[in-house]
């Protein structure tokens, strides 16, 4: 089912990102009707026109004048009147406390317009404005803030030493991106972790790469993995291709890994759930303000003759969770942990200068009618990394010795036993046992041998497991979903 046009893009991006998505939000706003979606109002309401809101304006707007001419004419520092009108907008977005409807200026417009006709360049993470602190959604595969170590729900607090405290998405944002090859300090706190920590990052060149597929034997079956890192433009076609790539190859099952995966485009997903979501299921509902639902619905006329898992995480949202509630309620196994929760659609609205609004427009609730916004999707099948996974950078003062007790011997504990260097405690107390692990550690790895932990040491140690996360060893979510796939 197809809806009459809107001229204004809808995105299901969570928020802002610093990097590739960033810059392909600007696109769509710089060009719209190449990027058309199909969810609009079933009712034919009329194109939103920002030029056509002032007839609209309620009688008590001349209070608003009288404070602007009162501020404009008397204020004892003197007043900028753009800045005044860009002041009102956001005051008005601020009242609605939700994080994905924001006003960007001429200035931020300016700035997505040089990244489309330039490289797509940054630190590569998705964030959002969680309780008015900056937060990471989701660090992109492969881009600098997934090799520095960010994770899903890190919270920036400083850029450069400087506080974000009092800056809105936009400005914040501003503050982390930048050119490549240079570097940017942000300040982290990280659930678990009593103290922040810096996290030196140089912004490079995004990927824009995002789906990646590969066969694997598992219990003596052809096993396509597919893994969509966003929702971009050609993603949906990417994944076809692959798709179909992998069952001409004789594929038996599919696991689909959204995991760490912020969003993107409604179309893309959309496209990539026609092929297994079949014709009498809705793949999603669209609600707009007055509670009417649009269902929407493929073409497919059969589920998969294979079994199909979908990998998720606290990374995973918005698009993703559209993809994931849908397969999850028409019986497919969901593994992994509770994803983000954003279940908003937004519109970008020109205003006429060159700044645009973005504002929340409609939710979207899943097949059943299930609306999982601030709750995320829950898993079928519910599993955890193992705790090296969740351990926080080493930030080190002076060296680490026995018989000392602290929360950053407890979290270097926890690196040393995922690296293979076993410690009888994992508490935070440094018993012979640790370093008895940490002078094994310091042998294999060409370290000077003395048991306490350095700098050097411990940066070697963050190095290792970093690494060996990225590789994806032990993953035990993708082992499950492994299992559960033939049971």
């Amino acid at each position: 089912m197809r809806l009459n046009k809107i001229h204004i893009v809808l995105i299901l991006v969570g928020a802002l990102v610093l990097g590739f998505v960033g810059a392909y939000v600007g696109v769509l706003i710089a060009n719209p009707d190449q990027a058309e979606q199909k969810i609009e109002d079933s009712s034919s309401k009329e194109k939103v026109d920002s030029t056509d809101q002032s007839a609209n304006l309620p009688a008590e707007w001349s209070k608003v004048a009288q404070a602007y001419n009162l501020i404009k004419e008397n204020y004892l520092e003197g007043a900028d009147e753009q800045q005044l009108m860009t002041g009102a907008i956001e005051g008005m977005l601020s009242t609605l406390e939700d994080p994905y409807s924001t006003y960007m200026d001429v200035e931020t417009m300016k700035q997505f317009n040089e990244q489309i006709e330039s490289s797509f360049e940054g630190i590569g993470a998705e964030v959002s404005m969680v309780n008015g602190v900056v937060t990471i959604v989701s660090p992109i595969k492969d881009s600098p803030a997934e090799k520095a170590g960010l994770r899903p729900n890190d919270q920036v607090l400083k850029v450069d030493g400087k506080s974000l405290e009092g800056l809105d998405l936009n400005q914040a944002v501003s503050k982390i991106r930048g050119k490549k090859g240079t570097e940017v300090v942000v300040t982290i706190l990280r659930g678990g972790s009593s103290e922040p920590f810096d996290v030196t990052i140089v912004r490079d060149t995004i990927p824009i790469e995002t789906v990646y597929s590969k066969m694997e034997t598992i219990n003596g079956k052809k096993t396509g993995i597919i893994e969509v890192t966003n929702f971009a433009e050609t993603t949906s076609k990417d994944f076809n291709t692959q798709l179909k790539a992998l069952e001409d190859d004789g594929m038996e099952g599919l696991i689909i890994d959204v995991r760490g995966n912020p969003g993107g485009l409604l179309s893309s997903v959309e496209e990539i759930l026609s092929n297994f979501i079949p014709k009498d299921v809705p793949y999603v509902q669209i609600e707009d303000q007055e509670g009417n639902k649009t269902p929407y619905y493929s073409d497919l006329k059969k589920k998969k003759s294979y079994p199909i898992s979908v990998l998720i995480n606290e990374g995973s949202a918005s698009a993703s969770e559209i993809l994931a509630v849908a397969m999850k309620e028409v019986g497919y196994d969901i593994v992994g942990m509770n994803s983000f929760g954003k279940g908003t659609v937004q519109q970008t609205v020109p205003l006429g200068d060159g700044s645009t609004l973005k504002l929340t427009f409609f939710k979207w609730l899943s097949p059943e009618g299930n609306w999982i916004h601030k709750k995320g999707v829950e898993p079928t099948v519910k599993v955890k990394e193992p705790e090296y996974y969740y351990t926080n950078p080493v930030q080190i003062e002076e060296p680490l010795a026995y018989d000392e007790s602290d929360v950053k011997i407890k979290n270097i504990q926890l690196m040393l036993n995922g690296l293979g260097y076993k410690t009888d405690r994992k508490d935070g107390y440094f018993s012979k046992s640790t370093e008895e692990a940490v002078k094994e550690f310091q042998k294999k790895n060409n370290l000077k041998v003395t048991g306490t932990v350095d700098k050097e040491t411990g940066g070697l140690i963050e190095a290792k497991v970093i690494e060996k996360i990225r590789n994806g060893e032990d993953d035990l979510q993708l082992e499950k979903a492994q299992q559960e796939l033939y049971k």
